[in-house]
């Protein structure tokens, strides 16, 4: 018998890792989650140990999981470069940019509507990502990341400083004087990032005040910035993305800065399409004129 597991296995058990989701990875590879339940539990008895861990409503990976995803990321990453650099990319395919919810609502979408007039022939397909590890195993002509800009086997350039500030609704702005009038309002946490509610508090001279405040954390910005534009809150937010908004204000000065920031990033492992290259040099031009 082949020490390799059959690809639908190996393709259902990298869609299900990356989505975190039998029915995501179902959907995403056109089959049923019945189908991709089956295909792990195949894959999982022919290694020896659990992928997953089933939960009532989500999905965890194993540490053997967690070990083994990088190996499949890279494997099917090159087969697809491999693929392309051979036969070429399908001349109709998109450009795929990957990056945050927030990042695509705020500042990216000015900028590609923008493109799309200049370059209506140009198809861009936009796929969304949340956490670090959401960046790469595809094989994106595009990313934008956010993090410290280390990242190997890349081109990077930076799209500003970063600073944090915290954002609400005006009506709620109006009983905010100065930091102390925190005490007792929600404080809407959105994890993952290095500048959080707690260093801006101390940054303020009101560290610990989050002890007196109701919380409600969320695993992305989207979410926090829309609870605190309908009087939910109070976010943390990029100053950047504070200023594209019209139903959020700064109800303090204070922005402290941070040492991380947003990237836009392109593989160096292939050669760019003439459409990715036109799509990177419209974004970075884009960056001189704010």
């Amino acid at each position: 018998m082949s020490p390799l597991p059959p690809l639908i296995w190996l393709q259902a058990f990298e869609a299900a890792a990356r989505t975190l989701s039998f029915t995501a990875a179902g959907r995403e590879l056109g089959v049923t989650q019945a189908a991709i339940s089956q295909r792990i539990r195949l894959l999982e008895d022919r290694l020896g140990q659990k992928l997953f861990v089933r939960h009532p409503r989500s999905l965890t990976l194993t540490p053997a999981g967690q070990a083994w995803l990088p190996s499949i990321h890279d494997a099917f990453t090159r087969i697809a470069e491999g693929t392309t650099e051979v036969f070429g990319a399908t001349p109709e395919s998109p450009v795929t940019l990957r990056t945050t919810p927030v990042m695509q609502q705020s500042w990216l979408a000015p900028r590609l509507l923008s493109f799309h007039r200049q370059h209506p022939s140009v198809a861009v397909r936009l796929v969304s990502a949340i956490w670090p590890d959401d960046f790469g195993p595809e094989g994106a002509d595009l990313e934008i990341r956010y993090g410290r800009g280390d990242w190997s086997e890349v081109d990077c350039v930076s799209l500003g400083d970063e600073r944090m500030r915290p954002a609400c609704a005006p009506s709620l702005a109006e009983r905010l004087q100065t930091p102390e009038d925190l005490a007792g309002h929600t404080l809407l946490h959105a994890i993952g990032f290095a500048v959080g509610w707690p260093t801006w508090l101390e940054q303020a001279g009101v560290a610990g005040i989050e002890r007196q405040c109701p919380a409600l954390t969320c695993d992305n910005q989207v979410m926090t910035l829309a609870l605190a534009s309908q009087g939910g809150g109070v976010a943390l937010t990029h100053h950047r993305l504070l200023e594209s908004r019209r139903d959020l204000v700064a109800p303090f000065d204070l922005a402290v800065p941070s040492m991380e920031s947003f990237w836009l990033v392109r593989p160096l492992r292939r050669q760019p399409r003439d459409e990715a290259s036109l799509l990177w040099d419209w974004l970075v031009a884009s960056l001189d004129d704010g």
